[in-house]
């Protein structure tokens, strides 16, 4: 069996995830499907994932594929998670992690609807919702969760969230139905409406969507079909990997990872501590050494969050870097290996937080790194909500 030492995972981190200089991506859309897909819960995460990726790239070139081409599209899929595919890998989605979702989503939200009160029967509700909506958008607009409630009559409810807890809310129903209807493939997270920094969706029809410019709306693949598809891509983006990664990542089962293993001839390789990876056929060759590089990545990237098992680049710093949900923060890599993070302070200038020291070069590096990224941000602030320990303590007067 091949061995692959960590010291070579990481080699074949920088080159995967066109993250070394010398391995970058030509455009938006490479970057894109060299990660297979990429985390959107947080919208500046797309442009900042992107621009660690692609050289000279602007947000206009990040907007022009989102929105123009459509070339790369949003849709929940894997782990209750939005992500933006590239347009080929959505049926494999739809037919499989996406479906599963939906499935869930929609069982949940027909008790909601019930316990709230709003109708006797949930999934008679949820249909009327949805084909109301649906019927808005079929002229092709793009409309806001809110001008949707406006609008769409059958939209019209409230939950209460959490019921006599702190964090408790009455929140409008309607979001939950978009939601539901793009996860399900039938409408689609359009044009933002505010900032590349703030994500204000106007929702339209996935038919209109993905049929501009003469396009058309594939059919979705069989369940098995799209399981061993996005595994597939996974191996080719984070392999060697183990089968407890790619059950988490794909927020499935055992079987069905195994069976998408199977499918794709995938093949065995030997880790450190005595796990067993997975690569892709023909994908066996020795990783040549590379000269140091280094990365300042967005909170929840695909690099980050790709793995479950995480020690061959992040060592001991979890703890540090991701909050108790498992949600990862800004992160400094030097050589393939999480060294950091990284913070803005309030005049936008992009701050370093070493964990380790890591040298004189590697410094060096990281703060020209910090330089670029601070003049592309041009004074833009990005918020998150998922702030790491380590970003909370840069962060602390």
């Amino acid at each position: 069996m091949r061995s692959v030492p960590d010291v070579e995972r990481r080699r074949r981190l920088a080159r995967q995830h066109a993250l070394a200089p010398a391995h970058r991506a030509a455009d938006p859309v490479a970057a894109t499907e060299a990660m297979t897909v990429l985390h959107a819960t947080e919208a500046p995460s797309v442009y900042l994932s992107l621009w660690a990726r692609v050289d000279g790239l602007t947000v206009a070139d990040v907007d022009r594929a989102l929105y123009d081409d459509r070339s790369l599209v949003k849709q929940l899929a894997m782990r209750r998670t939005l992500f933006v595919f590239p347009r080929d890998l959505l049926p494999a989605a739809w037919g499989s992690a996406s479906a599963r979702v939906a499935t869930a989503l929609r069982t949940r939200l027909a008790k909601e609807v019930v316990t709230a009160g709003i109708a006797t029967d949930g999934d008679a509700w949820i249909e009327a919702a949805a084909s109301a909506t649906l019927a808005r958008l079929r002229d092709g607009s793009e409309l806001s969760a809110q001008q949707l409630r406006d609008q769409v009559p059958e939209l019209a409810g409230r939950l209460d969230m959490s019921p006599g807890k702190s964090y408790g809310a009455n929140v409008p129903i309607a979001p939950r139905v978009l939601t539901q209807l793009g996860v399900e493939g039938l409408i689609v997270r359009g044009r933002n409406g505010g900032h590349w920094r703030t994500a204000r969706p106007q929702w339209t029809a996935m038919e209109t969507w993905l049929e501009h410019r003469g396009g058309s709306v594939p059919e979705p693949l069989k369940e098995r079909e799209g399981y061993a598809e996005l595994v597939r891509r996974w191996l080719a983006t984070f392999g060697p990997g183990t089968e407890a990664d790619i059950v988490w990542w794909l927020g499935s089962t055992k079987s069905a990872v195994r069976a998408a293993l199977a499918d794709v001839a995938a093949v065995e390789v030997a880790l450190e501590g005595g796990q067993v990876g997975w690569v892709l056929p023909g994908d066996l060759e020795i990783e040549p050494d590379l000269e140091p590089w280094a990365a300042l990545l967005p909170v929840l990237d695909p690099t980050v969050m790709g793995w479950k098992e995480r020690d061959f680049y992040l060592g001991a710093l979890g703890p540090q870097l991701f909050d108790t949900n498992g949600n990862a923060g800004t992160t400094a890599w030097w050589d393939g290996r999480i060294v950091g993070c990284w913070v803005q302070d309030p005049d936008g200038v992009v701050v370093l937080n070493l964990l380790e020291d890591v040298g004189s070069d590697a410094r060096a590096a990281l703060a020209a790194e910090a330089d670029r990224l601070t003049t592309w941000l041009a004074g833009h602030r990005v918020s998150t909500v998922y702030p790491s320990i380590a970003m909370k303590t840069a962060l602390a007067p």
